[in-house]
């Protein structure tokens, strides 16, 4: 079953194109790696696919369900995790997640059901009454991941998630979303510029300046040069 499916995306800012016939999907459960230099395309795509920008080429397809003719069944199976922060930093984890419960018609018993769920899956239990403010970055990233599983989502969008934080906590940020792929059959869309935050097994798609460049399993791609190799030779960037 697709989890995200892509296919014939274009976009233009006025006489610039920003996405050329972009086409992929990704299976349920999957991780996919969205590689790209900066400048990519990779924003432009996570705008189209949340739909805070709208294009008549092409179509998205989220757990099936067209997001141009079903906007609203589309946009409820979607979690996302922006690439700037977007806690409330003055309320505590949990207040965080029970306002987002709100937005989407979530209270009560229900609510705090699916919040205590989420803040297990991110290990962040034993923070639920600390501030947002008292956080170190890690932390408040896995906050963000779990207030964007809060609504039980089918696939989640992450656009550069790992922006500002050390090693050991890109490291553990990225091994959490693979064990919800894993673990919990969400198909995870990870958008970076980073090569070290792929795996071997994850499902990639290269993108550079708005067109798709390679797609397939990160080994396959990678060949016997490796990835970080192949990336710079594929976008020309220097090395």
């Amino acid at each position: 079953m697709t989890g995200l499916r892509i296919d014939g995306l274009g976009f233009s800012y006025g006489a610039k194109r920003a996405l050329e016939n972009v086409s992929f999907e990704v299976e349920q459960g999957a991780f996919c790696a969205l590689l790209g230099p900066n400048g990519a395309g990779k924003s432009t795509l996570f705008a189209l696919l949340t739909r805070l920008f709208t294009t008549r080429e092409g179509r998205i397809s989220v757990a099936g369900h067209d997001i141009a003719s079903n906007p609203r069944q589309a946009l409820a199976r979607i979690g996302v995790v922006f690439q700037q922060q977007t806690l409330d930093l003055d309320l505590s984890v949990r207040r965080n997640l029970r306002y987002f419960a709100a937005l989407h018609g979530l209270a009560g018993r229900a609510a705090e059901m699916r919040i205590e769920a989420a803040l297990e899956r991110m290990a962040m239990r034993e923070r639920a009454d600390e501030l947002a403010r008292d956080l170190n970055g890690g932390h408040r990233r896995r906050t963000e991941i779990a207030r964007a599983l809060v609504h039980q989502p089918a696939v989640l969008l992450l656009d550069e998630p790992t922006v500002g934080l050390d090693a050991e906590a890109r490291r553990a940020i990225t091994t959490h979303v693979h064990d919800l792929c894993a673990g919990d059959g969400l198909t995870a869309l990870w958008a970076t510029h980073l090569t070290d935050e792929v795996w071997p097994e994850d499902r990639l798609v290269i993108l550079h300046r708005g067109c798709v460049l390679a797609d397939g399993i990160t080994r396959e791609i990678a060949g016997q040069e490796g990835l970080t190799e192949r990336f710079l030779s594929l976008t020309g960037a220097p090395a």
